[in-house]
């Protein structure tokens, strides 16, 4: 059973970076509870597992799309605790939040709302994808042309 554990493990760590919470539920039911955890503590030993290093690549490859408050959720029900989410959203966010929320708008939308209908779509979409009040409302106002060279 130890032996299929590990296995399973390793094939999905090979696949993807795993949140150490994320890892004990597609190895739960493989072992008991107390192998699950020794053969998690075995792999961070070993290096092969880290939440931070979770957190960074998650980070990584989805600040393009999404905003802080997104990210932080999504990190949060991965079970990466709250230190290492600011500590990789700070790291890897490269453009400020503003700019990505400007970006996410460009690659979605034609243009700024015409109405008050169409400014109402854009925002609940932007708010969906994690952006704060503020730089819904920064970004909606903002004719095209306007945006800082």
């Amino acid at each position: 059973m130890a032996a299929s554990l590990h296995e399973r493990a390793l094939r999905c760590l090979a696949q993807r970076e795993h949140s150490r919470v994320e890892l004990a539920r597609k190895l739960d039911g493989l072992g008991s509870e107390d192998e699950v955890k020794t053969e998690l503590d075995r792999l961070a030993e070993l290096g092969l597992l880290s939440d931070a290093r979770f957190a960074d690549a998650y980070v990584r490859a989805k600040a393009s799309r999404f905003g802080a408050s997104r990210l932080r959720l999504e990190l949060s029900r991965r079970g990466v605790p709250a230190e290492l989410i600011g500590e990789a959203i700070e790291d890897n966010c490269g453009d400020s939040e503003l700019e990505r929320a400007r970006d996410v708008t460009r690659r979605k939308f034609a243009g700024a709302p015409a109405d008050q209908r169409e400014w109402a779509r854009q925002a609940r979409f932007l708010q969906g994808r994690g952006f704060s009040t503020e730089i819904i409302r920064r970004v909606l106002k903002e004719h095209p042309g306007d945006e800082p060279a």
